[in-house]
């Protein structure tokens, strides 16, 4: 099980960490939390321009860095790019105690 503190993460905030294994982040929004593996559905590159920078410049969507696909935060779905209709894979997570707790998928 992984716990990552988010209690001082703010809107539209995001964090990235590592679960089992694999480079992942949190984007919070309207005090929900979404967590997604770190990589592009269409190369398999890590999405962040820089460390912790998930979004676009609106701060509304998700964005690839290498090629600009922008993806819902809300969903992970793929709005726009070229791995429209395709997802970032979304993490089961839950927030207790201002730590985002994410099950292992090992076992």
């Amino acid at each position: 099980m992984t716990r990552i503190t988010i209690a001082d993460l703010p809107d539209l905030g995001c964090r990235s960490f590592v679960h089992d294994g694999e480079p992942c982040f949190v984007v919070m929004k309207d005090g929900q939390a979404y967590a997604y593996k770190n990589s592009c559905p269409h190369l398999g590159v890590e999405l962040e321009w820089e460390d912790g920078k998930f979004l676009d410049f609106e701060g509304v969507l998700i964005q690839c860095a290498m090629h600009g696909a922008l993806f819902l935060i809300e969903s992970g779905e793929c709005v726009s790019g070229p791995c429209l209709g395709q997802s970032l894979q979304a993490l089961e997570a839950r927030v207790d105690n201002g730590q985002l707790v994410i099950a292992s998928d090992a076992g």
